[in-house]
């Protein structure tokens, strides 16, 4: 059945009214069952509850078929830092369907008018986990960050590192872990600033003996915190964070001393870059996975904030874009930068042009791939010239991105 065979059909937002029927439909699309849920202590009222704050804080957009919630879509609306700039961006999350309604367009549908309202509310990049790749690749999105876990075992924790400051356990909420991340965030290209929502969702799963160590500095001063779990003679590390080298080493000296507990250590590293060179002992495991996908929803807006790498003459560069889903990225942008008058956005061509659909633009803006590697798989066209600029301009630092919404 086509989309213009459900007239029946109708969008709207959901609200704490809709609560029953949008947490079945999780349910039932994810095959939660009660079984698992108690596994992690949630009673019925607490798995009703801790959905409000999506219907009440996040943008829920549903298509019902008469009264009956078919499909969803939520986003939440969060700030990101791609490359030293603030953008506002929206986290794409509880996507499901019921199978019966399975090929009627719906998210098709539900995923062009939250992306429409995403950029009328000024936000112009879309993240999300995938329970598919193709499927996302087909609607624009594209990976744009990885996620690596690493095991070290017992013997090969670093037990000789020396720091002058101290590690001290905290509570959830305490403002010395809030501040330290928001400090993380303002440095970090693709790091999510954590509003009251996303520490909901960051602690939604966690078990009540997960713990919080916040490395200061001599003068007392945080720089570094680590989320971890002891269970069966394992460490497991949720998320590492430091400001500088030396809370990097505190961190690891405090994982060294519960040697006599555990037998190895496993963690989950959102930094692109691999743990082993540091370690004495290297040779540990290390698995990479594709994590996040993202999609630039206005191509103007995001080019508009992007900080380019200085040069120190005046260039462009146009960038023909590919949209199968947003109309208005379906054109030319021509970047004029190096001047003046800073970066602009213009419709004026340059001599320098490089196509691409909008996902090989999302992933090469956030410097996932670069653009030599992403001509010669084709996923972009470009002479030698433009390549050589597009190298110049676009920085290098790959996406931190440990939220899972």
């Amino acid at each position: 059945m086509s989309e213009t065979d459900s007239p029946d059909i109708r969008l709207g937002q959901l609200g704490p009214e809709h609560l029953e029927q949008y947490n079945d439909l999780l349910r039932y699309a994810f095959q939660v069952t009660e079984k698992e849920l108690m596994e992690y202590g949630w009673e019925d009222d607490d798995i009703r509850q801790s959905k409000f704050p999506v219907l009440e804080r996040a943008y829920v957009l549903g298509a019902f078929y008469g009264d009956h919630l078919a499909s969803q879509f939520a986003v939440y609306p969060m700030k990101m830092t791609v490359h030293g700039a603030a953008y506002n961006i929206g986290f794409v999350t509880s996507v499901a369907t019921y199978p019966e309604y399975a090929g009627m367009g719906l998210m098709s549908r539900l995923m062009k008018r939250s992306l429409t309202d995403m950029r009328e509310r000024g936000e112009s990049l879309a993240l999300l986990y995938p329970y598919s790749i193709p499927l996302y690749r087909h609607k624009g999105f594209e990976i744009i960050s990885d996620k690596m876990t690493f095991v070290v075992k017992d013997h090969q924790l670093p037990l000789e590192l020396s720091a002058p400051g101290y590690v001290r356990r905290v509570e959830e909420n305490s403002p010395d872990l809030f501040r330290l991340h928001g400090r993380f965030a303002d440095r970090t290209h693709g790091c999510i600033y954590r509003n009251e929502l996303a520490w909901e969702e960051y602690w939604r799963w966690d078990v009540d003996d997960t713990n919080v160590a916040i490395y200061y500095s001599a003068d007392g001063e945080p720089m570094g915190y680590m989320v971890y779990l002891l269970l069966d003679e394992i460490m497991h590390i949720k998320e590492m964070i430091y400001l500088n080298p030396e809370a990097w080493k505190g961190l690891w000296k405090y994982i060294g001393a519960h040697e006599s507990m555990v037998n190895e250590v496993k963690g989950d590293n959102y930094s692109n870059e691999p743990i082993a060179f540091w370690l004495e002992d290297s040779d540990i495991k290390e698995t990479l996975r594709p994590y996040i996908m993202g999609r630039i929803i206005d191509v103007e807006r995001f080019l508009g904030q992007y900080r380019f790498q200085d040069i120190k003459k005046a260039v462009s560069v146009t960038f023909d874009v590919s949209d199968p889903l947003l109309r208005w990225n379906n054109r030319s942008f021509t970047v004029a930068l190096g001047g003046p008058e800073g970066v602009r956005v213009t419709d004026a061509p340059s001599e320098h042009r490089a196509a691409m659909e909008i996902g090989t633009l999302t992933t090469m803006l956030l410097s996932y791939k670069r653009p030599t590697y992403l001509r010669e798989m084709e996923r972009m066209t470009a002479d030698r010239a433009t390549l050589e600029l597009l190298e110049d301009i676009i920085p290098m630092d790959k996406a931190y991105i440990s939220d899972y919404i």
